[in-house]
């Protein structure tokens, strides 16, 4: 449940003392520009303090509403509730965004000390009889009253939350289902925690020459900054941070120090050590059946998918099955070209999963006089960004304004105003670029205040996109992958979905949506990343300043398939094992969880050459966050976005009314609307799977 579910203060918490609240900027309203959070003033021992303050002020407007003495309406119980907890959302949107981007011991103290009290207070509010007894009544009487489209989705949102979160239960089953989600909650964090420490522990350290070979000089340059970083001067250092990690799989021609960063990779969280992560998957697998059982489901993906577009299992299985069977054709010729390279140049080995990386460079390059790096100097971070703007320029009208006045947690963090085409402000967006070791790895969204309206007193967004690139290099600037090119856009995509928004309750504004809906905004985004025009206006070389040339677009469009059967495959098979664990209707006590994951990858014909996105053991997206039963949502919203980008095409990538009308019905609408209704709002039909075919060359004639 959102905000007003989130925290509970147990009464054995202390009053935080005048003194205290004096000192601390989250008792005090924020006077930065745009009521951005003031991190110049934040400091760590903040954080528990204000955490407990608001939860008990939380708590208390809890009380008031459940013991209301007047009847139930919307406005004394569901508004009240959705407005509820706005001091507990002030502190625990800085903190978790933080504990993501910039951790630190303290915080994780604070994470596993605050886990099970964010816990119980869900529970509490969800299992409070006559909270919900106070909501049950209105929802009873929806159709009597006067309720616009969006009252009427916060009120089923809120009645389906009480529902799913155990109000119905007896006594004792709601006993129980407390115990499983603290348990759940702890664990999640030992989990994060666990990965963190993994990914940060392993160095591949390189003091002789040779052992750099086949990599380029921006690869050498950037580990041996890392190098001078970990205090190992004069030496090289690569990590299993992507940013690290792929340049060297694709370049290095040392194929044993290729398999060995690349089994440190695939092996976090699974090495018999003190961050193994086998039991605490074990456990949150077991806890979840137990979960979805108690509240009348056969398994924790039925319970997940209830309220997705997909609904059920099956039609995820039955659309992943339709990708699953070309993409694998494929990727098995695309296994047997490689192994045919291997054989031409005398290799006396079989193909294996840390040879496809170097491999398909090479045979990209042989085949399209193309590789990463000939492109990654004309990808300027810098310039990417600015594309990315201009294209939302070209869009929507917006423009983009850097602010040096706005505090940051980190000096690499850059703060761009948003401003509409009227010139009125429309939120704020922060943007981190470069790894850390306090940062967990991958590239994401995410919100320190949503939009929405309450009195007439607009609150305009803050968000923040977060990315691992990786960082300039003496001489030279942030130069990206065509790959993390694309990235940016797509993160910029979920940002615009968050600043666009043009609701009134937070609950349902911006990315507020189905797991399977939420990509949609972000995908469609790198179509334009990879369009020639807008390639021609953004890709400049870092030295000369010249566009991309033609020619090497050209080569970029005709190798669009090239590695299509590795990339769908090496996908799909995560979503096929987060389905698998999520659909089982029990877990042994002593499951094993590799053999688990190795016959759930046997059982669709996984190719040994091709390891898993993501094995169970560091498959942070279901398993911590929210995407458990969830994987498959990108290929979902891909058949959507490849649909709906051909709306773009008919009538022109810029074409005014176009993007009018997936603005106003996909942008601002959040989630005041069933998805699917909106989306035949801008399409006029259900999306046809066949340009998502047709995009991976999964269609008759070119597997």
């Amino acid at each position: 449940m959102k905000k007003a579910v989130m925290l509970l203060i147990v009464s054995s918490l202390v009053m935080v003392s005048c003194g205290e609240q004096a000192a601390n900027p989250f008792f005090r309203d924020w006077e930065t520009p745009f009521r951005t959070p003031p991190f110049d003033q934040i400091q760590e021992k903040h954080y528990l303090p204000a955490l407990e303050e608001g939860m008990q002020e939380h708590n208390a407007e809890i009380r008031a509403i459940a013991t209301n003495p007047a009847d139930p309406t919307f406005q004394n119980t569901v508004e009240a509730l959705e407005y509820s907890g706005e001091l507990l959302d002030k502190v625990a949107n800085v903190f978790y965004n933080l504990a993501s981007a910039q951790t630190s011991d303290a915080i994780q103290k604070i994470s596993r000390e605050v886990a099970p009290l964010l816990s119980r207070h869900e529970d509490n509010i969800l299992l409070n009889t006559r909270l919900f007894q106070r909501v049950k009544a209105v929802y009873d009487q929806r159709e009597d009253l006067d309720l616009s489209t969006e009252q009427q989705m916060l009120l089923k949102e809120y009645y389906e939350d009480f529902v799913r979160g155990g109000a119905n239960l007896s006594e004792e089953q709601k006993a129980e289902l407390r115990d499983i989600n603290q348990q759940l909650s702890v664990l999640s964090v030992r989990f994060s925690e666990n990965l963190l420490e993994e990914t940060n522990a392993f160095e591949l350290v390189i003091d002789d020459p040779a052992d750099l070979a086949g990599l380029p000089e921006n690869v050498i340059s950037a580990a041996a900054e890392t190098a001078e970083d970990h205090d190992q001067p004069g030496k090289w250092v690569f990590t299993v941070q992507k940013p690290s990690m792929i340049p060297f799989l694709q370049y290095s021609s040392k194929r044993d120090l290729r398999e060995r960063i690349f089994k440190a990779y695939i092996n976090r969280g699974d090495n018999d050590n003190a961050q193994d992560n086998k039991e605490i998957v074990a456990q949150l697998a077991g806890l979840r059946v137990k979960k979805a059982h108690l509240l009348g489901y056969p398994t924790f993906a039925h319970y997940i998918l209830d309220d997705r577009m997909a609904k059920t299992p099956a039609k995820v299985y039955e659309l992943m099955d339709r990708l699953w069977k070309p993409a694998l054709r494929r990727a098995k010729r695309e296994a047997a070209d490689l192994q045919a390279m291997i054989d031409r140049e005398g290799g006396d080995f079989k193909l294996q999963p840390w040879d496809w990386w170097y491999y398909a460079e090479k045979l990209k390059k042989e085949k399209y006089a193309m590789d990463d790096e000939v492109l990654r100097p004309y990808f300027v971070l810098e310039n990417v960004r600015q594309g990315a703007f201009d294209v939302a320029h070209k869009l929507y009208g917006l423009s983009f304004l850097e602010r040096t006045d706005i505090p940051t947690y980190n000096p690499d963090v850059k703060v761009f105003e948003v401003l509409d085409a009227d010139g009125s402000h429309l939120g704020i967006l922060y943007a981190d670029y470069f790894p850390r070791e306090n940062k967990r790895g991958g590239a994401w969204m995410n919100s320190y205040r949503k939009q929405y309206v309450r009195d007439g007193d607009a609150m305009t967004p803050i968000v923040t996109n977060v990315f691992n690139f990786s960082k300039p290099t003496g001489e030279k600037p942030a130069l990206l992958s065509f790959e993390e090119a694309q990235t940016m856009f797509h993160e910029f995509g979920h940002a615009l979905h968050g600043l666009l928004s043009k609701c009134t309750y937070p609950r349902l504004s911006g990315t507020s949506v189905p797991r399977d809906f939420v990509e949609l905004p972000s995908q469609i985004m790198e179509n334009w990343a990879a369009d020639p025009a807008v390639l021609k206006s953004y890709a400049r070389h870092y030295q000369t300043g010249q566009p991309i040339p033609d020619e090497l677009i050209q080569k970029i469009r005709q190798a669009r398939l090239f590695n299509q059967g590795f990339a769908t495959v090496e996908y799909l098979a995560a979503a096929y094992l987060d389905m698998d664990w999520h659909t089982l209707e029990e877990v042994p006590a002593t499951i094993d969880v590799d053999a688990f994951e190795q016959a759930a990858l046997d059982k669709i014909g996984l190719i040994p050459e091709i390891v898993v996105r993501y094995r169970s053991t560091y498959f942070q997206h279901v398993f911590v966050n929210s995407y458990y039963a969830g994987y498959y949502s990108y290929v979902w919203a891909e058949v959507l976005d490849a649909d709906a980008f051909e709306a773009f095409k008919e009538h022109g990538l810029f074409d005014p009314n176009t993007a009018r009308a997936f603005r106003e019905n996909i942008l601002e609408r959040g989630g005041t609307e069933d998805p699917m209704v909106l989306y035949k709002r801008f399409r006029g039909a259900e999306p046809d799977i066949r340009p998502l075919l047709d995009r991976r060359g999964l269609t008759a004639g070119t597997i």
